[in-house]
């Protein structure tokens, strides 16, 4: 006899693994509970992991994942899928969303029970990525939005608090350019290949036609007729009767074999001067009126157009919650956390100073002895002494850092690891929770690659032969641990990701700065300031292998030195360990991984002084010479 297990969760587990094969009707399919994000592959399905605990948070979001993925595997084809996918990014990300809303929702009409559980799936979601509190449609995902539209008008079914926010920051602009299309919905939802095509023609309302690609049912057509036309010209009778006949002919008279070779001559001779007249037309043609050559591809690089990229295909930019599941965040930043333990009180002290240094600048910031405003108090001695003094009025002053936003953009190399990126960790961690006491928005990035010494991209390169000097050769991994609008308290555990076994691989700074800059050009307020850590030189195997020694470094100099003239955003570095000061005009360099938070807090607090002075003896910058 089998052992009883002692995990009151496992009868759980058991019935939601049946029910979801029933659900997806697919007995082969195997459902397994991990820590890993959830996904199918094959046929073994991946769920989020049930504590013994059994919290309802817990069953709900198991229940919704396993629901949505049955419905997906139940209601979906690949085949018909990828044959109308577009080929640009944003475009396919349209189309997936809105296949996945399509999958729920038959799933909510054919069996209603889903619905609640995939609603539970939907809300967790929206709420590890900060989607309830966006307030501007340019932060939020468009791609989402659709989807959510889309499940929205199939099930009339309102939506958990953060997706429905998301959705209604769009669905002005969604509903104004595609509305006639959406009409159509309910008409397309049970035939995948039809709603493949509404939602192709809902991205082309939405202005993004031009990534979708060719069309395949054009291309079938185009098929069918150039099939139909080979079949004619092959079995066109001759007006002599068949082929048996004609050939029977051609033996029994010479004359005729004779004529039609003359025939045939005299054909090639009038195609000949045709081709010879086209020639000659084209030759004459005016220049106006020649084709025109495709546009050049758009460089890769701001700073540097002769940067090259192999390929781009399998680069990432990714939220840190979709890299690691919420239980293993918790599990890295309670670890996190026990590492860091002696340093957080000096860490937290340092910041508290930085924090009043700001807030006593905001309470001094005051504009006395004006006509109107709020009375000064403080003067009304005077006019008691002299009834003829006027009185005097007072206004606050905006202080500089109300409308500023600061990005922090952490090396994730492989150097890094241990204390230094723990140490990053946790100095990025508090002063995002300390500025935002001062009402300034931090967001926090992190980069580094999907493998070491190349990946895919590397692979192909490979395969199609070694191209001379093919530019950068890895796939890049841009993490989002924090986005300027999302509030500290949600994202904390996302910075516990830097602890994650393997994530640190190589640094390719220049396109990372890149990055960081163009996120930081779409922020609406008035100051920018962008911090860089880091503790070396960009280091990539692959590129410098097939590359100039100096490829990636000459590239971070010219993206530095674009950023820097265009003075939109204010940049400085601090190097651990490594002079980047030879790269960075404002930038200082500490030779001990624990001079890390004084050196954050001081420079941050430096460049709020209104005082010149004093800003530039605060922050103690070694200019690059």
């Amino acid at each position: 006899m089998n052992k009883p297990s002692d995990n009151p969760a496992d009868p759980f587990k058991k019935a939601l693994a049946e029910a979801t094969k029933v659900m997806a009707n697919d007995s082969d399919l195997t459902v397994s509970y991990t820590v890993d994000p959830a996904g199918i592959s094959g046929d073994a399905m991946r769920l989020p992991q049930i504590s013994r605990r059994l919290t309802h948070d817990e069953v709900m979001l198991a229940r919704g994942t396993a629901d949505a993925m049955a419905m997906h595997r139940r209601y979906h084809d690949a085949g018909t899928h990828a044959r109308y996918a577009p080929q640009g990014d944003l475009a396919r990300e349209l189309y997936e969303a809105m296949e996945t809303a399509r999958c729920e929702a038959m799933g909510a009409r054919d069996m209603p029970g889903t619905a609640g559980n995939i609603d539970a799936k939907i809300g967790n979601e929206a709420l590890r990525r900060g989607y309830d509190q966006i307030k501007d449609a340019s932060d939020a995902p468009l791609s989402e939005a659709a989807g959510y539209l889309v499940r929205h008008m199939a099930t009339g079914r309102a939506l958990p608090a953060g997706a429905q926010n998301v959705m209604e920051l769009w669905r002005g602009f969604i509903e104004d350019k595609a509305s006639l299309t959406l009409d159509n919905l309910d008409a397309v939802l049970n035939d995948q290949a039809a709603f493949a095509r509404f939602a192709r023609n809902v991205i082309t309302d939405l202005g993004y036609g031009d990534q979708l690609g060719d069309d395949p049912d054009d291309l079938d057509d185009t098929s069918e007729d150039e099939a139909e036309d080979s079949t004619d010209e092959d079995q066109e009778p001759d007006s002599t009767g068949n082929d048996e006949d004609e050939g029977e002919d051609a033996e029994a008279s010479p004359e005729s074999s004779q004529d039609e070779t003359q025939d045939a001559s005299q054909a090639q001779v009038s195609m000949d001067e045709m081709a010879d007249q086209e020639m000659s037309d084209e030759a004459e043609m005016p220049e106006g009126e020649a084709p025109l050559d495709p546009p050049p591809p758009a460089p890769v690089s701001e700073a540097d157009p002769d940067y090259k990229v192999f390929d781009t295909a399998h680069d990432e930019e990714m939220r840190a919650e979709d890299l690691a599941e919420q239980i293993e965040l918790e599990r890295l930043r309670a670890y996190l956390d026990q590492q860091l333990e002696p340093l957080k009180g000096a860490v937290s002290r340092l910041a508290n100073k930085l924090q009043r240094r700001l807030q006593a600048q905001q309470n001094r910031s005051w504009e006395f002895d004006l006509e109107e405003g709020i009375l000064d108090a403080g003067r009304l001695a005077r006019v008691v002494a002299n009834p003829t003094t006027p009185l005097s009025f007072k206004v606050e002053k905006d202080t500089e850092f109300r409308d500023t936003v600061v990005t922090l953009l952490l090396d994730n190399s492989g150097s890094m690891r241990g204390r230094p990126i723990s140490i990053a960790a946790i100095c990025a961690d508090v002063l995002a929770r300390t500025l935002e006491r001062c009402s300034v928005k931090v967001e926090i990035l992190g980069f580094t690659t999907r493998a070491w010494k190349g990946g895919q991209a590397r692979e192909r390169w490979l395969n199609e032969g070694r191209e001379q000097q093919p530019g950068r050769l890895n796939d890049l991994r841009h993490i989002i641990y924090k986005s300027a609008d999302a509030p500290w308290r949600r994202t904390r555990s996302s910075l516990g990701l830097m602890m994650k076994e393997g994530l640190l691989k190589e640094n390719i700074d220049g396109e990372a700065l890149e990055w960081a800059h163009r996120r930081m050009l779409h922020r609406s307020e008035a100051r920018k300031i962008l911090m860089v850590i880091s503790d070396g030189a960009p280091v990539d195997d692959s590129t410098l292998s097939v590359n100039p020694a100096n490829y990636l470094e000459k590239h971070l100099r010219d993206v530095i030195a674009m950023v820097e003239r265009r003075k939109q955003v204010e940049l400085l570095a601090i190097g651990i360990g490594h002079d980047v000061t030879r790269y960075y005009e404002r930038a200082v360099t500490i030779t001990d991984v624990e001079q890390l938070a004084g050196a954050m807090t001081e420079q941050l607090a430096s460049l709020f002084d209104s005082d010149p002075r004093a800003r530039a003896r605060l922050m103690g910058i070694n200019r690059a010479r």
